[in-house]
């Protein structure tokens, strides 16, 4: 069975997902019974959609047929990957940083107020952040009180990207038999991998990314409006979910438009938009533009740069080049297993030019860090992918090139095609002059495998991929995914505790063994991380407030899901809007009151309250331990009186 009826599907989904979102928000039902209505009318659609050959498509699936492809290697080695991915998941509640941080918290307020509603706090994140996951994530975490099943919105995703790779691979000159290698291959970059089993949101977009180029290049040939439709979705849903996907448009904008630009009429232009009213309405939803409103609103900023750390978005666009050019190469050549990754991140700016560390400062945080393994938070597709990626290259740079004789009609269906090829490149250019981000690795994932086409094609790579060398090549890539997959700090399906524990204990003077113990016992309580906090609070109170950190988390606060909500407030908010927000005990993170410019016990005689436990947490190694304060706040204080 082919997977693009699932593909076509998934897009409906996520669609009416983002629709529902936004207008339920809209209406103040971001509730049970509103989104109990929204499901119906999603019914009613599928329903009146039976004929539709998606789901004709989907009735058709035979369960053999389908087992029946995954009995050569490449198959097999994808499937056994996708079932470890599915046990880690189900393993391992999800613990990925930023979903720890701010999107599922942001999902946690949005679902107590029954809409979304810009947070008052000082983790910006939560506010001018594209809403493309959270939309997906919201109805599951109403439903299930959990967020065990939220990896489905990374996993299913993942198993679909073997057959739409192939598809766009083949429709842009690259062979079918290399073809057919990379769609199982590319699936085992290490971000792909470890991404697919988390609440991650970084190569989830992937899916939409592939989808709206290969429905694309189907409209082109099958003139169906359906797919037409399904290609504008897509890139509408692409955008939707991370706004550094924006360039990421113009491969798709290309195949989209050319049909209509080269006999433009402005009449016929406009009935066409005419007709497509609805569908840019819909897509207009469910892309970034909401937010980009939203940000122009509140913070004056369509992008929300204005609230992010300075060098988030590049002030010189030469800089932003060398320096993202230069991460992107380090972070995927990096080896999986780096144990002198403590020494290096020391000793990186007195190795490298100095030129190179003067552009680093223009990025956040610099971009020489690297770790002893790759984890969700920043792998690109990794080592093994960019060997095999650099082989291609050099086999298709070294042939000679034998001119034949094409037709005309060819010619320039070529020349489209060359087009298509450049252009994911020419956007990854505009990415890359334009971010001081310092995980572009990660942050790149759907850039991957509309970028990679254009050095697979020609005669040279097809006979590359039958050599012993590729063979060799291959079974070593595949082995560090796995090896990857295994050892990954947030999910190990190995008993990494139990080991380390005992071998801290026979060599405790091993400091690579206490620092990878330190790593393992972090990411094991990252899904809830200030549950010791927590502890300290009254069991019965129904409102935790709490005055966050910029990168803080404050997930735990809401555990169980349903038994109580969290008010974010800044340290300088009068104590009597504390109060009217029903907050009597509050957690407080040391870092906001400097940002205040108040000290603890000033706000705590402002506030006419009192300070109960002081004691301190780690969220990230790289950050360190983190004072908190648990406070109550007297019923009746000065700020209250008249």
């Amino acid at each position: 069975m082919s997977a693009l009826p699932l593909v076509q599907l998934w897009i409906w989904i996520s669609t009416f997902a983002t629709v529902a979102g936004w207008t339920l928000s809209a209406f103040g039902q971001l509730n049970r019974t509103g989104y109990a209505a929204a499901f119906a009318v999603f019914a009613v659609f599928i329903f009146f959609q039976r004929k539709n050959p998606a789901l004709a498509g989907i009735k058709n699936f035979r369960a053999g047929k389908l087992f029946n492809r995954f009995r050569r290697p490449l198959p097999f080695c994808f499937a056994a990957l996708a079932l470890l991915i599915f046990l880690g998941a189900v393993l391992y509640p999800p613990d990925n940083y930023t979903a720890m941080t701010y999107r599922l918290p942001r999902i946690l307020q949005w679902l107590a107020h029954g809409h979304w509603f810009w947070i008052h706090t000082v983790n910006y994140r939560m506010n001018d952040r594209a809403c493309g996951i959270e939309w997906l994530s919201a109805p599951l975490m109403l439903f299930t009180g959990s967020t065990r099943f939220l990896f489905l919105l990374n996993y299913l995703p993942f198993l679909f990207m073997p057959g739409l790779i192939f598809s766009i691979f083949s429709r842009l000159g690259v062979s079918s038999r290399v073809a057919w290698q990379w769609m199982w291959l590319l699936p085992t970059g290490y971000n792909f991998v470890l991404q697919a089993g988390s609440a991650a949101n970084d190569t989830f977009p992937t899916i939409y990314a592939l989808a709206a180029v290969d429905f694309a290049l189907r409209a082109r040939q099958s003139k169906s409006s359906a797919e037409a439709t399904s290609s504008f979705l897509s890139a509408a849903l692409l955008t939707g979910a991370k706004a550094s996907n924006l360039p990421l448009l113009l491969p798709w904008a290309i195949l989209l438009a050319e049909p209509h630009w080269r006999n433009a009429k402005p009449r016929a232009m406009l009935s066409l938009l005419a007709r497509r009213l609805p569908l840019l309405v819909i897509a207009a939803a469910i892309s970034f533009l909401p937010m980009a409103i939203l940000n122009s609103v509140y913070c004056h900023d369509w992008s929300g740069a204005v609230l992010e750390e300075p060098n988030m978005a590049a002030s010189n666009p030469f800089y932003a080049l060398v320096g993202n050019v230069f991460q992107i190469l380090l972070q995927n050549l990096c080896p999986p297993f780096f144990p002198p990754a403590k020494w290096w991140n020391a000793h990186a700016p007195m190795i490298v030019p100095h030129a190179l560390v003067s552009v680093s400062h223009h990025f956040i945080m610099g971009f020489f860090d690297l770790g002893e393994l790759p984890t969700e938070d920043s792998a690109g597709i990794g080592l093994g992918l960019c060997v095999l990626l650099a082989v291609s290259l050099f086999a298709k740079c070294s042939a000679r090139r034998v001119p034949d004789f094409v037709p005309a009609s060819v010619v320039e269906e070529r020349r489209l095609r060359f087009v298509v090829l450049i252009a994911p490149w020419i956007a990854l250019l505009f990415y890359c002059v334009e971010s001081g981000m310092n995980t572009a690795a990660r942050l790149i994932a759907p850039y991957y495998p509309l970028t990679i086409p254009l050095l697979l094609t020609g005669p040279a790579v097809a006979r590359l991929v039958r050599s012993r060398l590729w063979h060799v090549l291959v079974i070593v890539n595949v082995g560090l995914a796995f090896s990857v997959l295994i050892l990954t700090p947030p999910r190990p399906l190995w008993p990494a505790q139990t080991i380390l524990s005992g071998l801290v204990a026979r060599h405790p003077d091993s400091h690579p063994l206490a620092r990878a113990q330190e790593v393992y016992s972090l990411y094991s309580k990252r899904s809830d991380s200030l549950a010791g906090l927590r502890d300290l609070l009254p069991q019965n109170i129904s409102i935790v407030g709490f005055a966050a950190g910029t990168d803080d988390s404050e997930i735990s606060f809401w555990l169980p899901f349903g038994s109580r909500r969290v008010e974010d407030f800044l340290v300088t908010d009068p104590a009597s809007e504390l109060r009217k927000r029903g907050i009597e005990y509050a957690v407080i993170n040391d870092g906001q009151l400097p940002q205040g410019r108040v000290t603890l016990d000033e706000w705590l005689q402002k506030s006419d309250a009192e300070l109960l436990v002081a004691t301190n947490a780690t969220l990230k190694i790289a950050t360190g331990s983190i004072n908190y304060y648990v406070v109550r706040l007297k019923p009746e204080g000065p700020g209250d009186m008249k």
